[in-house]
């Protein structure tokens, strides 16, 4: 094994990472550069895939490869050079590797995966997760099984021609930042919590000078009009786009008119207006984080669950009782046209509720660890409980964490994904739902899923893939579809895929071109990103690009 370690004097990451810090903050580049990745099987997409981890700034990347470089490698894999031909493929592209970035240490076992798995299969477990490349389905599954019990993230990537393939296989990865790109903000129109109520109901917005009417914050002018609407309509709210529209006319009616009876332009009362559409949505509790609520694992807690658990199960308390139906407050506004004092006294009405909701959640975590066994009980008696929460962890729970977790509460996001064993071994209803995707004239992406499962069945038959010598792709077209028809028949479907398909595939001949393995360098890599800092949510669990039309399928295997 060789180590490739560089220098980390000298550089300012703030500066070089500004823009990633930008998307997952200090902590999510701090998880990245003490991750540790392991690439089975130097390929140009694997080779590309690490590429897109190391600019970022991963801690460290190990490359097990026991393959040469051959002619073809050089002309697919820009991390390849012609005189690294028949050299070991995992040193020569751990050395190129390792010069993008100086943060990032590489090392190298140059030996093959299959003999790993047999003669070293703990070697595998120090790493974050395990992106494995092009490996035969055999190989596959023994890696698999091996990284599943151990609870070890991995990310199956292949290029195969003109079709590109991901495969996610991981227990459970919580998602606690998952950065929605379209959050309506959480305002609580609808159900005003005291504090809102006290500080508006102490501003009269008919008293005011023309400067102050036209700088009060939008959401202070729509909450006024929107308690004049609920007075006429039996305290309900505006519902239909007919009862917003007479809102909206209202607000209007309020912009102050000059002497001559023309209105003021007041974009404040303008953004009012805007907002009613999307200010006055319920306050509810999202499907996805209702369906973490009812899950097993946080109805039932214990001394192993995760803190992700303990923390789901104290929001469900939070809600069914201080919440009374609803999540911690969010505790930000957007920006609005407004003076700054109007406007810092509305936003610390919020922070101060929001804080509120996050003591009380640090309550019940404190409880809900007691009775678990992984927290001692505090003592009100020598110290407020406050005070203690502020200066204490509790049971491995910081109080930063907490309130990260009540902040992003309405999207926290859990995904499951199947193993490779019951994928490939389990003949369930969700090899049967597969009939749906291509019992059609025109199938989608899946068929090539089925292609490429036929294609590993070839390999296993025959030690070679279709199409790999250019004068067998005639011969090999028939021996493709003859493992294309015993699979369809082990799985129990009786549809037909077009002799096309079968063709395009041998025409392939396993080929890895560099454009294909490009795109999915990055896209795996992203997904990568996603397991190792914990935010946005990854794909569940195959995902399928089809080149030739520019077409993607995601699907549950």
């Amino acid at each position: 094994m060789a180590n490739f370690t560089k220098s980390k004097e000298g550089f300012d990451k703030s500066h070089k990472y500004d823009r990633q810090l930008r998307l997952w903050g200090d902590h999510g580049q701090t998880a990245l550069e003490t991750s540790r990745v392991c690439l089975v099987n130097a390929t140009a997409t694997g080779t590309e895939i690490l590429k897109n981890l190391i600019l970022p700034g991963i801690g460290s990347f190990t490359v097990v490869d026991g393959n040469k470089v051959q002619g073809e490698d050089v002309g697919n894999n820009f991390f390849l050079t012609k005189e690294s031909i028949g050299q070991s493929r995992a040193k020569f592209a751990t050395e190129y590797l390792s010069e993008l970035n100086e943060d990032v240490s590489g090392d190298y076992m140059d030996e093959h995966p299959e003999k790993m798995l047999d003669t070293n299969v703990d070697f595998f477990n120090q790493f974050t997760i395990v992106i494995a490349t092009n490996l035969c389905e055999r190989t596959l599954l023994k890696l698999g099984k091996c990284l599943w019990e151990k609870n070890i993230p991995l990310l199956v990537c292949r290029c195969y021609g003109f079709i590109g393939y991901m495969r996610l296989v991981v227990k459970e990865h919580t998602v606690v930042e998952s950065h929605p790109d379209n959050a309506h903000e959480d305002l609580r129109l609808d159900r005003p919590f005291e504090g809102l109520v006290k500080f508006i109901d102490s501003i009269d917005l008919q008293s005011m000078s023309k400067k102050d009417h036209s700088h009060t914050p939008w959401l202070i002018i729509l909450y006024k009009y929107l308690q004049e609407w609920k007075e006429k309509h039996n305290g309900e709210l505006p519902k239909v786009y007919l009862e917003k529209t007479q809102l909206k006319d209202m607000i209007r009616e309020g912009i102050r008119k000059t002497d001559e009876g023309v209105q003021e332009e007041e974009e404040n009362f303008e953004e009012a207006i805007k907002a009613v559409n999307t200010a006055l949505n319920p306050t509810r509790i999202p499907s996805e984080v209702e369906r973490l609520f009812s899950d097993s694992e946080c109805q039932n807690l214990h001394s192993e669950s995760s803190n992700f658990w303990i923390l789901v199960r104290a929001i469900k308390e939070f809600v069914d009782s201080e919440g009374k139906g609803a999540l911690p407050l969010r505790g930000t506004i957007p920006d609005m046209t407004a003076d700054s004092e109007r406007y810092i006294q509305l936003q610390n009405v919020y922070h101060e509720q929001a804080e509120l909701d996050v003591s009380t959640v640090t309550q019940r975590v404190h409880d809900l660890l007691q009775n678990i066994g992984r927290d001692e009980p505090l003592d009100p008696l020598s110290e407020s409980w406050k005070s203690l929460l502020a200066r204490r962890k509790a049971g491995g729970i910081s109080e930063h964490e907490i309130k990260t977790f009540c902040k992003n509460a309405a999207f926290i996001r859990m995904v499951r994904c199947r193993s490779l064993e019951q994928e490939y071994c389990d003949q369930s209803e969700k090899i049967k739902d597969i009939g749906q995707h291509i019992d059609d004239e025109e199938p989608d992406d899946v068929v090539f899923y089925i292609l490429l499962r036929a294609v590993d069945r070839f390999y296993e038959q025959y030690n070679t893939y279709p199409g790999w010598y250019t004068d067998q792709v005639e011969s090999d077209v028939v021996k493709l579809k003859s493992c294309l028809s015993k699979l369809l028949h082990d799985w129990g479907l009786s549809f037909s895929i077009k002799d096309d398909f079968v063709h395009e595939m041998c025409r392939y001949g396993a080929s890895e071109l560099h454009t294909m393995a490009s795109f999915i360098g990055g896209s795996a890599a992203q997904e990568a990103i996603k397991i190792i800092t914990q935010q946005f949510v990854p794909f569940n669990n195959t995902y399928i690009y089809n080149a030739m039309k520019q077409t993607s399928v995601t699907v549950e295997l």
